[in-house]
């Protein structure tokens, strides 16, 4: 009987010789693949990009800047005063979206916290009036505003418009 245990035990102990050794072994690369290369190892990631800044969004020319910097025409309307974020910044030019119009117009925008102003394109924003206003990444550099701020600023229409 023990010379019976002895061989049958013989097989399923050289069969689990196998299997350790297979484990013990590294995988088989594929063809043409050197093994160290088949091994998995730790990638290095690729660096970030640099962050974009504002000056890369801001594509208004010095020419742009300045007709939007020019002093006011005599006449214009104040519409009101309103909080503005930053709007879309690949949108480019000097403009405000507010629920203050209800259609495109000539403005002129003044920051409270600055006196800077900025001429801008007043375009109608569907929201609540009083619910703040978007103003574009040129406008918002123009009035000296921080781009991560929300500004209070004065909203004029200008004649024309």
């Amino acid at each position: 009987m023990k010379a019976l245990h002895v061989l049958l035990s013989v097989p399923i102990l050289l069969a689990g010789c196998g299997a350790i050794q297979q484990m013990a072994t590294p995988a088989q690369a594929p063809a043409g693949v050197e093994p160290e290369a088949a091994a998995v190892r730790p990638v290095a990631r690729p660096r970030a990009e640099a962050p974009q800044s504002a000056e890369s969004f801001d594509t208004t020319t010095a020419a742009e800047r300045a007709a939007a910097a020019a002093p006011a025409p005599q006449g214009a309307l104040r519409l009101g005063t309103t909080v503005a974020s930053l709007g879309d910044p690949t949108e480019a030019g000097f403009w405000l979206k507010t629920p203050l119009v209800d259609a495109p117009a000539p403005g002129r925008v003044v920051a409270t916290g600055t006196g800077q102003s900025a001429r801008v394109e007043l375009r109608p924003l569907a929201a609540e009036p009083g619910s703040g206003s978007r103003i574009s990444l040129a406008a918002m550099r123009l009035i000296g505003a921080p781009l991560t701020g929300l500004p209070e600023i004065e909203v004029f229409r200008l004649p024309g418009g």
